[in-house]
């Protein structure tokens, strides 16, 4: 699961479900004879409230798998958002039908408020360009160091560190290149340090669709040969993977 794919709308959802929550332990009518919450009820507490609650967290487990997942032939976040929809519309006519010799508690209040924001981000996101954004932005990569210097919380091999930028990166297993290899007309790849801006899946050099792992900014990977329009770069643990997304990453 990725949290930095959250965006800003799954954040109101978010927001919306723990105020939902805390308004089931309010009291849903302000009464002088007796003091309920939704917990009184299963009904209310866990079918409607909790229900809410669940509702959220569809939408947002959803938006944090690599790909979207279905039961019963249903996508979760749709799942989750018609959970929304239905509790706002379900507190709503119980705010509105109230008996008349009590009056509405804030529980009652708080919850369809609640209910109604969650219920509005979770329809509106896919609509409103600006509830797309992302919720965590992805870390600066780390600056590269000087030669002879490990990275702050990266990796290197020996002789083989990030130079500061605009510098010529040390080949992989510590070989001070050739002339020939920093010549770009020679067409000789030179092995170089670089970061991601944002997490980018790696996948195997045989091709398959699959990523075997995800590459994450702030941490720096060694490109060690050019492989088509990517890259074949070697992680902290020694494997392999074919980077195919190589826009805007960070060279050391």
């Amino acid at each position: 699961m990725n949290i930095r794919s959250l965006t800003r709308g799954d954040g109101v959802v978010i927001g919306a479900a723990v105020l939902l929550f805390i308004a089931s332990f309010l009291r849903l009518y302000d009464t002088n004879f007796v003091e309920t919450n939704a917990w009184d009820g299963l009904g209310t507490g866990l079918g409607l409230y909790m229900g809410g609650v669940i509702g959220a967290a569809l939408i947002v487990v959803n938006r944090c798998l690599p790909q979207p997942r279905k039961v019963a032939g249903l996508d979760l976040g749709t799942v989750g958002t018609a959970f929304s929809v239905l509790v706002a519309w379900i507190l709503f006519w119980n705010l509105v039908d109230i008996p008349g010799s009590v009056d509405a508690g804030a529980g009652l209040i708080l919850g369809f408020i609640a209910a109604l924001l969650m219920a509005a981000a979770a329809v509106a996101t896919p609509l409103v360009p600006a509830l797309q954004g992302t919720l965590i932005p992805a870390p600066k990569p780390i600056a590269p160091q000087p030669y002879g210097a490990q990275p702050p919380g990266g990796y290197g091999y020996p002789g083989a560190q990030p130079q500061p930028y605009g510098g010529q990166p040390q080949p992989f297993g510590g070989t001070q290149p050739q002339q020939d290899q920093q010549n770009p007309s020679t067409g000789t790849f030179s092995p170089f340090w670089f970061a991601v801006p944002a997490p980018r899946p790696l996948f195997a050099e045989d091709g398959s669709p699959t990523p075997i792992a995800e590459l994450s900014p702030g941490v720096w990977y060694l490109a060690v040969e050019q492989r088509g329009q990517g890259l074949l770069t070697e992680m902290q643990d020694g494997r392999r993977g074919v980077l195919q997304d190589t826009s805007n990453i960070q060279r050391g």
